[in-house]
């Protein structure tokens, strides 16, 4: 199968996919109890006001009805409109979403460092009570989920040590007109140093507590690929050569064992934004997850269709991008 072939049957399983979470979000948020167009009325409001909203709306169809028009305006770039804000879905969603994957690449980042850290440090003391101790302090980091680490983190440097910020995305202190939702990308770009390390600062934490089970992770799988490698007969040539061994493991072992996470990383980075949900809660993150969880309390339809498909086009379009870049750097599935 060539490349192109590949990422076209890709593309063809990614539309596949995101109509089948579509028709699965229309049909179960309808279906649960309690109706969205009341929350939105006072409550004198007469049976004739929730029949204008209901048809305002379209909940005076029927669901297949409201399927189709809905996934009609959706092949428009139109998602409808928020019952609880009375703004476009489209736009509520793609303002917050910069913030949400700044705080995820943020935190992959860490992870990759931690995780890549841990894992040629238990590489190079092997066998030692070094790569034991590594070994623990994954085990426990892995145990413990991103929001008790958010916890964690609040207690330790927002209360007993308050250095760093443990809610919202910017000081409001800072006058700044930005052009785009990218905020740390547009303050490096205008040279606004201060802005880009007061927006770290709240990012701090939050891509801390995200990040730290996804390290664990990657100083696992990274290690025990690495050990395998060691005992390859082309490492073991490099060692005959002279080489330092800090030069065999992250010139000779590394560039192999780096495949099976760099797959794993892709997996779990979609996983990582999923967990932006409850952190954004926990520290008042200005992000997509923030929304959702406002969205789902109050009943917002429009909205929660909204954030759950583009949430599902990140995920499809991270994983497509990892089996790409798989296939770019394996020498054997690029020649098949």
């Amino acid at each position: 199968m060539t490349l192109l072939r590949l990422i076209l049957l890709r593309i063809l399983t990614t539309a596949i996919t995101l109509f089948g979470v579509a028709v699965i979000v229309f049909v179960v948020i309808r279906v649960v109890p309690g109706n969205p167009i009341a929350m939105m009325l006072p409550p004198g409001a007469t049976d004739a006001d929730i029949a204008r909203l209901q048809a305002q709306y379209g909940f005076d169809k029927s669901i297949f009805e409201q399927f189709i028009i809905w996934l009609g305006g959706v092949m428009q770039g139109d998602f409808g409109t928020s019952i609880s804000l009375r703004q476009p879905v489209s736009m509520l969603v793609l303002g917050r979403l910069p913030a949400t994957l700044e705080l995820s690449i943020f935190a992959l980042v860490i992870a990759v460092v931690i995780g890549g850290t841990m894992a040629l440090t238990g590489t190079r003391y092997r066998d030692t009570k070094t790569e034991g101790a590594i070994d623990v302090s994954a085990g426990m980091a892995l145990s413990v989920p991103d929001f008790l680490w958010g916890l964690v983190l609040i207690l330790l440097f927002g209360v007993l040590w308050p250095v760093f910020h443990i809610s919202g995305r910017i000081s409001p202190s800072l006058n700044i007109d930005f052009t785009t939702n990218f905020y740390v990308f547009e303050s490096l770009f205008r040279l606004r140093f201060d802005v880009w390390l007061d927006l770290l600062s709240h990012m701090f934490m939050p891509a801390l507590a995200l990040a730290i089970p996804l390290a664990a992770i990657i100083a696992q799988l990274l290690k025990q690929s690495l050990k395998e490698t060691m005992h390859l007969d082309y490492v073991t040539l490099a060692r005959t050569k002279g080489y330092s061994e800090h030069h065999v493991i992250t010139r000779e072992a590394l560039p192999n064992a780096i495949l099976p996470t760099l797959t794993l990383v892709g997996v779990q980075f979609t996983f990582l934004i999923g967990g932006t949900v409850i952190i954004e809660r926990l520290f008042s993150y200005e992000g997509l997850g923030n929304m959702a969880i406002d969205a789902v309390i109050n009943r917002d339809l429009p909205l929660i269709q909204g954030i759950v498909i583009l949430f599902a086009l990140l995920f499809t379009l991270v994983n497509l991008a990892v089996d790409m870049l798989y296939v770019v750097l394996n020498p054997r599935l690029r020649h098949a």
